[in-house]
């Protein structure tokens, strides 16, 4: 059983980077076929991909976002990691990790994801 877990600030202020941290347990991030991924909602609004990185590290990200984001990863800590510049308050929402074999689902297909974290609320305010 795959385990997911956020972790990060859970306030930051406008112009400033967004940092936040998937821990994994009950896999490994390097050597399953998984695809590891970050979807957040907004207040009152659904839920929109942000990125994704999969298990040989490769990386995609939401192409309204990509010029703002960086996935990464720790394979000695199994982790990995989502980080968003130059935030604005229309970035505040509850992020997301999640897991699943196929790239279709991580970015599109939410709700048939094998894997969710409980999610994080992040708060972009001065």
């Amino acid at each position: 059983q795959v385990q997911l877990q956020e972790s990060g600030p859970g306030l930051v202020k406008p112009s400033q980077t967004l940092s936040l941290t998937c821990t994994v347990s009950g896999d490994s991030i390097t050597t399953s076929f998984y695809v590891w991924g970050w979807i957040r909602q907004p207040p009152g609004r659904g839920l929109e991909w942000v990125g994704v990185i999969a298990y040989d590290g490769s990386t995609y990200s939401n192409t309204s976002l990509k010029s703002r984001t960086s996935i990464s990863r720790d394979t000695s800590k199994n982790q990995f990691s989502l980080q968003l510049s130059s935030v604005t308050p229309e970035d505040t929402a509850v992020y997301y990790c999640n897991a699943d074999p196929s790239l279709l689902v991580v970015t599109s297909l939410f709700s048939t994801l094998d894997y969710w974290g409980k999610g994080t609320l992040v708060t972009v305010s001065s």
